[in-house]
């Protein structure tokens, strides 16, 4: 991979991290009036991003469930179903899906919470109703452990 620094320190200053360019594409699509054109998304982002990354964009962002597509013709329209939150929170469910032990993974998480965050994420608990998670997969009596 070719440096673009120009000093030989490392990657183009303007090169923009895959989760920070996640966020920037769903910040755009979520502005969207209804579903658009990827062209649509490429024009708004600024035209400095080739249309097949946009692609390439979407279509992750769709794998992670963020954004819905649907057919128009012979290509697709974008609509966002979930916010830089909402993409936040989707990567970390993928990361807790990805662990055996769930239980230590959170109890790990909260541990590691400031005092200030473990009181918000407290506040939130106490705030929602008890209702089940029909995304979540069912846990069996000895994970409720």
């Amino acid at each position: 991979m070719k440096d673009r620094s120009g000093d030989g320190t490392g990657p183009s200053p303007s090169r923009r991290g895959q989760g920070k360019l996640e966020a920037h594409v769903l910040s755009v699509l979520k502005g969207a009036p209804e579903p658009v054109p990827v062209a649509w998304v490429q024009e708004r982002l600024g035209g400095d991003l080739a249309y097949t990354t946009v692609i390439t964009i979407l279509t992750r962002l769709h794998g992670k469930g963020a954004v819905e597509r649907e057919r128009a013709g012979r290509s697709f329209v974008w609509t966002a179903v979930a916010d830089e939150a909402g993409l936040a929170a989707l990567r970390m469910r993928k990361v807790l899906d990805a662990e055996a032990d769930r239980q230590a993974v959170l109890a790990s998480f909260v541990t590691a919470l400031s005092e200030n965050d473990e009181r918000l994420l407290r506040e939130l608990l106490a705030a929602e109703p008890e209702s089940p998670d029909l995304s979540a997969p069912p846990s069996s009596p000895e994970e409720d452990r």
